[in-house]
């Protein structure tokens, strides 16, 4: 059952790199309308209905901004800090749910998790996306990004060992990219 914990944690944590606000309110919503998810203190304060509706509030604030051209720029500069932030609660208040992983360790595995796909996403993906595309596509990679943060959300806390093999397929695919392109590039 702990391993689950784990794997829940990582999805959750993941997902708060390509949205901030989607996998708190996630798990405040479950944890606040199912027994799925008992949260332990401090973590049960997501589950608090003000902090749910002040997540509604963030939420719908970052998907507007990450929509329009030059601003979803200027709000990726500002969820660089938000984004890791809530990777760690996100971690913490769900690998603490099973496990009993010492919460500053599992603060800090979940803002390297979630600041590595924020970095992945806003250093590397978004201006590709919009050096290509002219900004044309933005809209469309913003819309996928929020639909996959919420999906791996809802498989983190319903199907946990579905999301591990998911993240673990994904980041052995990057690696292999990565180690292609060293090897190619060795070549020339």
């Amino acid at each position: 059952m702990e391993v689950l914990g784990i794997f829940t944690a990582f999805g959750l944590s993941a997902s708060a790199g390509l949205n901030a606000y989607i996998p708190l309110l996630v798990v405040g919503v479950v944890a606040h309308y199912t027994d799925w998810i008992k949260l332990s203190s401090p973590w049960d304060l997501l589950a608090n209905p003000w902090i749910l509706i002040l997540l509604g509030v963030l939420l719908i604030i970052e998907m507007l901004a990450d929509k329009v051209p030059a601003v979803n720029h200027i709000n990726d500069i500002i969820q660089t800090v938000v984004r890791p932030a809530a990777g760690a609660i996100a971690f913490a208040a769900s690998a603490n749910v099973i496990t009993d992983i010492h919460p500053v360790l599992a603060m800090a595995i979940g803002l390297l998790v979630a600041g590595s796909v924020h970095t992945a996403k806003a250093a590397v993906v978004r201006p590709v996306v919009t050096a290509t595309t002219g900004g044309a596509g933005n809209v469309p990679v913003s819309i996928a990004e929020d639909v996959t943060s919420t999906v791996v959300s809802f498989l983190s806390i319903v199907v946990p060992v579905l999301v591990a093999i998911v993240l673990c397929v994904l980041a052995a695919w990057i690696i292999l990219r990565l180690w292609q392109r060293a090897n190619a590039n060795k070549k020339v």
